[in-house]
């Protein structure tokens, strides 16, 4: 299954790597009419991903660390609230026999 994922992984690489080539003709970015900006299509497009992908992680990151207090405010809180288990248990094979196969025996008479 490893070699299937780099030979994938290759594949799309490459596909890539030939799309950027083509797409290297440059493009004027306008910033509302305060500052143009040239670059080329690639770069632009590989910043608008970056972009995203930091922000997608950034938004993640924060989801995270609130669930990671809640987890810790929800254990400190239900530590809180167990009861303490006894301290000392009688010991086991004291106690008389129950249950089925037990019952004391019958005298005929």
């Amino acid at each position: 299954m490893s070699v299937v994922r780099w030979i994938a992984a290759a594949v799309i690489f490459i596909a890539l790597l030939f799309i950027s080539l083509q797409n290297a003709d440059p493009v004027t970015l306008r910033f509302f009419t305060l500052y143009t900006w040239q670059a080329p299509l690639v770069f632009v497009v590989l910043i608008a991903f970056a972009s995203g992908v930091a922000l997608g992680l950034l938004a993640s990151a924060i989801k995270v660390v609130r669930l990671k207090r809640q987890v810790h405010r929800l254990r400190r809180e239900q530590r809180a609230r167990a009861p303490s288990p006894p301290t000392r248990l009688p010991p086991p094979g004291n106690a008389p026999a129950s249950g089925p196969g037990f019952e004391p025996p019958t005298t005929l008479g």
